[in-house]
């Protein structure tokens, strides 16, 4: 049976030092591309999608969220990694150890992406989705490789690294289990004892996978962009946010 999701966590701590002084001055989540910032381009259709609450993880200028969070009421709520210039997504993911207890969709706070990014994974029956694309040439792909029952097997940025199954490329939306959540707080202790650089995606979601399924769900022609860098901004403007339907 379906439940939809009603916690989306989405991680905005990382500083964008790719973008030059825009990255700097604020956080990624807050350039602007038509008439909203990314991170309330990403809430609206969160909103649409069914999610009843949002926690963001903080750490670069987290006073423009927080900010945020105080004029939309409990729907909106932060959390700060206050080490977040000197650890990974993986780091600031296990922020929120201890703090949630359901399954949730998890994403990041630099992407731009179509309504039915957030819409198939709410109507996946399965309990652990990765969300990938068709080929998107944009120069900062992440391949995603997969077993034959498309479940999670491997991911690189060179695909010569993977095997012949490649599914599609990582997106950065991801429906997660409070059981596969814990299963990736049990591999990040002992990491974190040796570093806190450390990205959920291959040190988190590929070593869980070798114990429980995580599967992954391509849409072809999904229009979407993560915003890393000047190159990233400007083909989001150009070629990915006239496809994305109003909001």
């Amino acid at each position: 049976m379906m439940t939809k999701l009603k916690h989306a966590v989405i991680l905005a701590a990382g500083r964008g030092t790719r973008l030059g002084e825009q990255g700097i001055v604020k956080p990624k989540g807050f350039i602007q591309i038509g008439e909203q910032t990314i991170i309330e381009a990403s809430l609206t259709r969160l909103k649409r999608g069914g999610i009843e609450k949002v926690t963001l993880v903080t750490g670069h200028k987290a006073e423009y969220y927080e900010q945020l969070a105080s004029n939309c009421g409990n729907w909106l709520q932060t959390v700060s990694n206050p080490v977040y210039a000197d650890s990974g997504s993986f780091y600031s993911l296990s922020m929120m150890d201890g703090i949630i207890n359901d399954d949730f969709l998890l994403l990041e706070s630099d992407l731009i992406y179509e309504q039915k990014a957030i819409d198939v994974l709410q109507a996946e029956t399965r309990s652990d989705v990765i969300l990938l694309s068709g080929k998107t040439d944009s120069g900062d792909e992440i391949y995603v490789e997969t077993n034959d029952d498309s479940s999670l097997k491997a991911m690189s940025k060179k695909r010569a690294a993977l095997g012949e199954k490649i599914a599609g490329e990582l997106v950065g939306i991801s429906k997660v289990s409070f059981r596969l959540f814990q299963a990736m707080m049990h591999i990040a202790k002992p990491l974190f004892k040796q570093s806190r650089h450390f990205e959920y995606e291959a040190e988190g979601f590929v070593q869980a996978a070798k114990t429980q399924p995580i599967y992954c769900l391509c849409i072809p022609d999904l229009a979407w962009s993560e915003i890393d860098d000047e190159n990233h901004l400007q083909r989001a403007k150009s070629k990915i946010y006239p496809r994305l339907e109003p909001l």
